[in-house]
Order: C-alpha cells, then sequence, then structure tokens
C-alpha cells in the first residue's frame, strides 16, 4: 500500500472522528435547548388543595326565661317547622278554652269565609237559647243570645274566641256539622290529616278535660290560625260589638303589648290558667312572627307578668353570625418549590339564626399551579336555619411560578 494510500485513509478517519464530535455535540446541545425548552413550558405540579370537606359552627346557647311556677311553654317561628324553645312536660293534657281555636280552623275548613267577605249570615233559634242555659249550669264561659238573632260566621266566630262563649262554639259545631257528634267526628280527621297526634277533642268549647293537646300541637295550631286571615284578624281585636250579643271583650289582656296579635286564653282547674299567643316582632332588621303556648299557671296575672319575659327572651335568642370572613382561615396551598398561600374569603355575610342553631361549613378547593389574590380557586358554604350562603374563595397571596432554575433541576417533579 502506498504512502498516499494511507494519508487518505487517516485524513477520512480524522474526519468521521471530528464529525462524530460535531454532531455528537450538536445533538447534545439540541437536546439540552429542547430540555431546557420542555422545562419551561411542561406543567406544573399542583400546589396541595387546601381544604375539602364541612365542618359545623355551634353558636352559643340562649337559656330561655320560663315561667317558675311550672306548667309547660313551648315557642315557635313562623316558617320553621319544630320548635325553638320548649320546657316543662310533652305529653298530651286538657287544653281547656284553647280548644276553640280547632273549631274555629274545622269550622272554616268546611265552611270558608272568601277575601272580603264575612261569610253566611246565621239565624239562631230557640236551640240556641237552651244552648246557653246548659253552659250556664256548666258554670262555663259565655255569651248573649236570642231567638231569631242573626250573625255572619265572622261574628258568630267572634263570639267564640273574643269572650271564649261555650255557647257559641257549640252553635257553631251543630250549623256546621248537623251535630256535635258529627263535628267532633270532622275535627279528630282534621287533626290527624294535619299531623297532630297529640291532639283530640271530645267537645267544641274544651270544658271537658278529654280535649287534650300537646305544647308542639298548640304551636302548629296556633300557626295554622295565624295564617288564616280571618282568624288572625278576629284574635287580633281588643273588643267588638254584635247583633244580639252585645259587646264582647277579647280575655287576652296582652293583647298589643310586646308585639302581641293573639290568640286565646284558656282555663279549667284540670289545665290551670293557658294561653295561646303569637307575636309579631322585629329583631335586628328581621322581621319574625312567633307563636307560643303556656299552661297550668297558677292565675291570668302569672301569664300576663310571665309571657312577656318568656317573649323577650326568645326575642334575645336570635342574632346574626357573620361568615365568609376575611380572617377566617380556610386552608392554605403549599406547592412542591416551597411557596405557601392561605385561602380566604374577600366579602362576607351573615346568617340569622335563632341560640345555637348548628351552621354547616362546606369548602371546596381546587387544584393550582399558580393562582394570584382575586382568582377564583373555590368556594365556601355556609348553611344553617333555613338560609345559605356561598363565598367565592381566593388566595391570600400570589403563588408563582418558580423559574426557569428550579424548573430545570427538578425534572422528575415537572409532568410532560
Amino acid at each position: 500500500m502506498s504512502h498516499a494510500s494511507e494519508t487518505t485513509r487517516s485524513r477520512r478517519g480524522r474526519f468521521r472522528r471530528r464529525r462524530i464530535v460535531v454532531f455528537g455535540a450538536l445533538g447534545l446541545a439540541m437536546a439540552l435547548a429542547a430540555y431546557v425548552a420542555l422545562a419551561a413550558i411542561a406543567p406544573l405540579p399542583a400546589s396541595a388543595e387546601a381544604a375539602s370537606g364541612s365542618s359545623t359552627i355551634t353558636p352559643a346557647a340562649v337559656q330561655p326565661t320560663f315561667p317558675s311556677w311550672g306548667g309547660s311553654a313551648a315557642v315557635g317561628l313562623v316558617g320553621q317547622d319544630g320548635l325553638l324553645v320548649q320546657n316543662g312536660s310533652t305529653q298530651s293534657a286538657p287544653i281547656a278554652s284553647m280548644t276553640k281555636t280547632i273549631t274555629a280552623l274545622v269550622l272554616l275548613d268546611k265552611h270558608p269565609i272568601a277575601s272580603g267577605s264575612s261569610g253566611p249570615t246565621i239565624t239562631f233559634t230557640q236551640a240556641d237559647v237552651d244552648i246557653l242555659q246548659q253552659v250556664w249550669d256548666e258554670d262555663g264561659s259565655w255569651a248573649p243570645v236570642q231567638a231569631g238573632e242573626q250573625l255572619t260566621e265572622k261574628q258568630a266566630l267572634t263570639a267564640m274566641l273574643l269572650p271564649s262563649a261555650n255557647n257559641y262554639a257549640i252553635s257553631l259545631a251543630i250549623w256546621g256539622f248537623g251535630s256535635v257528634a258529627a263535628f267532633l267526628t270532622a275535627a279528630n280527621s282534621w287533626l290527624s290529616a294535619h299531623g297532630f297526634k297529640g291532639t283530640h277533642v271530645t267537645d267544641p268549647a274544651g270544658l271537658d278535660p278529654g280535649s287534650v293537646s300537646t305544647p308542639a300541637d298548640l304551636v302548629g295550631i296556633g300557626k295554622l290560625l295565624i295564617a288564616n286571615p280571618v282568624l288572625a284578624s278576629i284574635v287580633d281585636t281588643p273588643s267588638a260589638t254584635l247583633p244580639g250579643a252585645g259587646t264582647v271583650n277579647n280575655g287576652n289582656e296582652l293583647l298589643g303589648k310586646d308585639g302581641v296579635v293573639g290568640i286565646k286564653t284558656g282555663w279549667t282547674d284540670q289545665a290551670g290558667h293557658c294561653l295561646l299567643f303569637a307575636a309579631s316582632v322585629t329583631v335586628q332588621g328581621h322581621k319574625l312572627q312567633l307563636v307560643g303556648v303556656v299552661t297550668g299557671a297558677p292565675d291570668y296575672s302569672d301569664l300576663w307578668q310571665d309571657v312577656p319575659k318568656l317573649l323577650t327572651s326568645v326575642e334575645a335568642g336570635f342574632h346574626e353570625v357573620k361568615v365568609g370572613t376575611t380572617s377566617t382561615d380556610y386552608g392554605t396551598y403549599r406547592s412542591v418549590w416551597g411557596e405557601s398561600a392561605k385561602l380566604k374569603s374577600e366579602k362576607t355575610g351573615s346568617i340569622f339564626v335563632f341560640s345555637n342553631a348548628p351552621i354547616k361549613v362546606t369548602v371546596r378547593s381546587s387544584p393550582v399551579q399558580v393562582a394570584k389574590p382575586g382568582d377564583d380557586v373555590g368556594t365556601v358554604t355556609y348553611t344553617g336555619a333555613g338560609q345559605t350562603v356561598t363565598r367565592t374563595l381566593t388566595v391570600s397571596k400570589a403563588v408563582t411560578d418558580p423559574g426557569l432554575g428550579w424548573r430545570l433541576t427538578h425534572p422528575l417533579l415537572l409532568v410532560f
């Protein structure tokens, strides 16, 4: 082999090696450039979710001022199921003349009075005068009646409810249903249909101790009565002058005081002195209608003194619970590159509750790579007392991109 051939082969070898080195370096540079480019645009791992789940806020309980003489007491809120407060026996017991509220509701269920009307005219007869004599013999409450007297249905209901006239309760039961027995069948069916399982009536007036109810049922019955515009207007009337019956006065001495707008007094030896009451009040700008009952008082004077105290204490139990406050900690985002930011609400709200009614707090947050204050990263929802308040969550400070240096040095944490 000639010297020239060896020289040529040597040059070719050097060229190939140089080419390998050049292309290798170029490939490495291109790979590095590609890695840098990919690292720069690769999605970041999401920050750990700050919070997801629920908890409960329980405000401090309020202690109502119940009558000191015992008996039973209960108060509810119109528009809300159940009772706000209750004290004493929850069992069925005689309800005296509060029975007349049931009589009125059952009568209007069969013989409703149209809006703007006073209902049909009822002509009273000697039979009604005989009923009055019967009531006198039983030493029950009454209002005058005369044979030939004519009253509208609303006027007759007024004669029954304001002075608590037993004779008008019996007369209306017979007028409306044909007989007292037929009325009792209808009344007890009505009570059952409305879910008042602890209530049963054995007479339309309440003189019979067999007419019984529970505090919870009486509050429910009171709510139905207040919802009826005819009956609500009657029980909120201090006095009325009626044909034949003359002037009748409302036996509820609390009417017009402390927001009281009704409903019905009652007294027998078995029931004690009782009051089924309703009050329209405004608490912290919220218009409320409370319905309550107190039974077993030694005297009416005890009711007139103690029911306002109970009402005042119940009103004091309502309060606003601030929610979505900026100071509340809803959790923290923590990024794998060392940044952290708390979740916060930018807008406050409130829920109006009674006493220690629980408020459920539900937080939902989404994973984020980067975020800045004002970004929507989740929600917090407060639910309680039939109200729901939802607020958007954001971050207290920015969660920023960690930068190219961190990206280049943490390839395994990047998602390609």
